[in-house]
């Protein structure tokens, strides 16, 4: 679902959650080569923290607290999308439980899949192979996810 517009912008709204073992959870995109967050559009009347707690929920089942998530900040991610991130210490659970509750028709099937179908722990630096350029781009060089953790573990305990 496309993001509601900020301006002539789309908004995309995520969580970066990240682990003591300073491993950031990605999402795999069904059908696709990448690794993603738990990211999506914000509908109408949805804020920003909204949103990213809403798709984290349906793409990986989890439900996290609002008063837990780290406030980033708001990116240029596109010709015409900014992406709004939340970030949150999570203890390294089993991501085989986790799964996506929200689903698309393929084209050339016409069956209805799962918008991810895989979950897994990585080190921070991985992201680059992992993820498209642009999401690469805003984890490994405008968010410092080593101080993101640092801050978390200073105003978080980690859920068990």
């Amino acid at each position: 679902m496309q993001g509601i517009g900020w301006g002539s912008r789309r908004l995309s709204c995520g969580v970066v959650i990240v682990n003591d073992a300073a491993e950031l959870l990605l999402c795999h995109v069904t059908g696709h080569d990448h690794w993603d967050l738990p990211k999506g559009g914000a509908h109408p009347g949805e804020t920003p923290l909204q949103a990213a707690l809403r798709e984290t929920r349906e793409e990986t089942g989890l439900v996290l607290d609002a008063a837990a998530l780290l406030e980033l900040g708001c990116f240029g991610y596109g010709a015409r999308k900014d992406l709004h991130l939340f970030a949150t210490l999570q203890s390294r659970l089993d991501a085989r439980t986790l799964r996506c509750d929200s689903h698309f028709t393929c084209r050339a099937s016409g069956r209805r899949r799962p918008e991810m179908d895989g979950y897994g722990w990585f080190p921070f630096d991985s992201v680059v192979v992992r993820c498209r350029p642009r999401m690469a781009s805003v984890l490994a060089s405008r968010v410092d996810l080593p101080a993101v953790l640092a801050q978390l573990r200073e105003t978080q305990t980690v859920p068990a």
